[in-house]
């Protein structure tokens, strides 16, 4: 079937709401509307009631970590239990897991990761300005289809918070090294307006980002690979919400996100084996260097909503149209030379066009004193991706995937105290694939790969998935849960095939992998504390790991199945009016379950502490500060003195970074912010634990952020 004529259908006639009416919006005041939750079960729902872990990131959170950086992935991986730490200074979130799989990153439930072919750049797809709050649901779910092996982050953003008809927000700042200056000044620009008229609200938005060359603790400029040296990026986001009446309303939001790395730098390759740094130098010598921009070209994300809150009786009916268009390049690499072409290397990129269409009921009712809550619907979604190079070889071919499901979730609350959730979602795939070949790869000191003529052909999929949960809520003292989930995975099937060894597409072993995820829980709140904890086991019946071809140096998909286990706990304290105060611990290990070896880095990340205390040291003066502290993590013997792969050992490593903002009046701010506030010298366990070249780059060095915001 050819589902790409609904969708489109869709985005013709669809429109769309915000996710909460005016009126209820106004029942509900901050602390209430930060205890609410929409991703986990596409309804809005207290977290008391979720039996599963969840991580919410809020407004006020997000607004303080931008006065030190702008980087979403540091965000998550201090505010979100089970996220690993990033590697400060780039445009991935390669070797950065979700309790040791791959989540799928959304924007307002619109995706943004690229499963088919996974490039690990979905978290940097919009400016954190334009972020309301972050959702994070830990686990693997069928909530969403495809992509959410290790959970999902979906990113809610703005509505209008003014009643006014105008108001808005300039901010500027400039933000550089503490170590060495030298050509190392950025700056930043952010411009946003909002308002309501009658029934018409909006918000527009406009952020342009420009930084300068960054550098480590030494002064050095970090590498380039997925480096944001000379980074610049553009982001205009805007959403409009019209209110037919108190139940209905229809929404349009657009975002369009891109960066590009343009300097005029020269790489110094290293890797973990040599003891080499992986750093960048002035071009002194005027060198001609090859390649485009790395970065994402352009992301368009486009969402028209309709919302009746009582399309019938007890029900609350949600249509949602969306298109989502990426354009990512990726670095420069000599293994793409082909003498015979003249070509002396080249440069790869993901292209993904989405177009979907989701239809969401959720029905409330009372059954024998039993309040119950159905949420069904389906969802149909046309996804054609593909990683050619960027002069026109095909690396990877494209994929076209029609995919659609149906699905059915209840909620029931026993007497007030137990609430039960159960779910089932029936997913089928059609992936359309045509006749190519596969690239010729040489990696310096290794063997060429072999070119395959390979004849396409369709890859169908069909699967039943489930989830079932359970919570006692009714004593904020101990608050228990337990759950079961499953997810469906089509294991990134664009590395299956531009590494095929077969000349038909029915000999790839292309099987997907259903990833079951279980885990027990509680939260417990006494007086001005918060203290929650989970434990988790999950398995995979058909892998997903890199492994190497040591003659070609290439890598392909292991097709074993794994188990990953672990445990989380986190603290929160508000010790007074002025000071809140908070700790957690994230640990996770996972093996290959047929020859119970460890799983490596790409898929690990070591034991992670983070603390953070925020105080109010007068009406004015607001200051912050968080750590993030990385455990040691060795699992693997050298062979012949060398490490392969993402083996190699993590050593620990901690970093604090700090804030100030002053408000001067009820206009102007003014904020410090400092990353690396000890300017540690340390290479990431992303850079630590990954060989390949290029990869072994110290993070930041002390930076400063200084700005000034005015308020209207």
């Amino acid at each position: 079937m050819n589902y790409k004529r609904y969708s489109l259908l869709a985005l013709a006639v669809c429109t769309s709401l915000s996710i909460n009416a005016r009126e209820t919006n106004k029942l509900i005041d901050t602390n209430d509307i930060e205890r609410l939750v929409v991703t986990g079960s596409r309804m809005q729902e207290s977290l008391d009631e979720v039996p599963a872990s969840v991580s919410i990131i809020d407004n006020k959170t997000i607004t303080q970590d931008l006065l030190t950086s702008p980087e979403l992935q540091t965000m998550l991986a201090l505010h979100v239990p089970g996220m690993g730490a990033a590697n400060t200074g780039t445009n991935t979130n390669s070797g950065q897991t979700l309790r040791g799989r791959n989540a799928l990153v959304m924007i307002d439930g619109v995706p943004q990761s690229t499963p088919l072919r996974n490039g690990k750049l979905g978290i940097r797809s919009l400016d954190p300005s334009v972020i309301e709050r972050i959702e994070v649901i830990k686990g693997a779910t069928s909530i969403y289809g495809n992509g959410a092996a290790g959970g999902i982050i979906n990113y809610i953003t703005k509505t209008a918070s003014s009643k006014k008809a105008l108001s808005g927000r300039v901010a500027i700042s400039s933000n550089f090294s503490a170590v060495k200056l030298e050509d190392s000044f950025g700056r930043r620009i952010e411009s946003a307006i909002d308002g309501t008229l009658g029934k018409f609200d909006y918000v527009i938005s406009v952020v342009s980002d420009e930084n300068g060359v960054i550098r480590d603790a030494d002064g050095d400029i970090l590498g380039l690979t997925y480096g944001l040296s000379n980074f610049k990026s553009d982001n205009f986001f805007t959403k409009f919400n019209y209110y037919l009446d108190d139940l209905r309303s229809l929404q349009f939001s657009y975002n369009y996100f891109e960066g590009q790395q343009r300097n005029d730098l020269i790489a110094v390759e290293g890797n973990v084996n040599t003891g080499i740094k992986s750093h960048a130098i002035e071009n002194t010598n005027n060198i001609d260097l090859p390649g485009d921009p790395q970065g994402p070209r352009g992301n368009h994300n486009v969402k028209l909503q309709y919302r009746d809150m009582e399309i019938f009786n007890n029900t609350d009916f949600t249509a949602d149209a969306y298109w989502q268009k990426i354009e990512n390049v990726f670095f420069y690499h000599e293994k793409f030379k082909d003498e015979s072409l003249g070509f002396t290397g080249g440069q790869s990129m993901i292209t993904s066009d989405k177009t979907g269409l989701r239809l969401n009921f959720n029905t409330t009712f009372d059954l024998d004193n039993l309040e119950t809550t159905l949420i069904y619907g389906i969802d149909i979604l046309n996804d054609t991706t593909a990683q050619p190079l960027v002069d026109g070889r095909m690396w990877t071919p494209e994929m076209d995937m029609d995919n659609i499901a149906g699905y059915l979730q209840a909620k029931l609350i026993f007497t007030e105290n137990w609430v039960v959730k159960a779910g089932i979602r029936q997913e089928s795939i059609e992936i359309d694939v045509d006749d190519y070949s596969t690239l010729m790869i040489c990696k310096p000191g290794k063997n060429c790969t072999v070119p395959v003529a390979v004849s396409g052909g369709t890859l169908k999929y069909d699967a039943t998935t489930y989830n079932l949960g359970l919570r006692y809520s009714n004593n904020e003292l101990f608050s228990p849960f337990i759950s079961y989930s499953e997810g469906f995975d089509i294991a990134n099937i664009g590395s299956l095939l531009r590494n095929a060894k077969f000349a038909k597409l029915d000999m790839l072993d292309t099987e997907a992998a259903i990833v079951k995820n279980s885990e027990i829980g509680f939260s417990s709140d006494y007086e001005n504390a918060h203290f929650e904890v989970a434990a988790f086991y999950s398995t995979n019946n058909y892998g997903g790991n890199m492994i190497e071809d040591i003659a070609t140096g290439t890598y392909r998909l292991a097709r074993v199945p794994q188990k990953i286990w672990g445990y989380e706990a986190a603290l929160n304290l508000t010790l007074n009016d002025d000071l809140d105060v908070g700790i957690s611990y994230s640990w996770s290990e996972g093996k290959n379950k047929e020859s119970n070896t460890y799983l490596d880095g790409g898929s690990i990340n070591p034991p992670k502490i983070t603390a953070y205390a925020n105080y109010q040291a007068s009406e004015n003066l607001h200051l912050a500060i968080n750590y993030l502290g990385v455990q040691s993590r060795n699992r693997f013997q050298a062979i012949n003195g060398k490490y392969s792969g993402r083996t190699a050992p993590v050593s620990s490593y901690n970093v604090v970074n700090a804030s100030a903002s002053y408000q001067v009046n009820n206009a102007i701010k003014l904020s410090l912010g400092i990353e690396n506030l000890f300017n540690n010298d340390y290479f990431s366990h992303i850079a630590q634990s990954h060989t390949f070249s290029g990869w072994n780059v110290k993070g930041k060095g002390r930076s400063a952020n200084v700005g000034l915001a005015y308020s209207f």
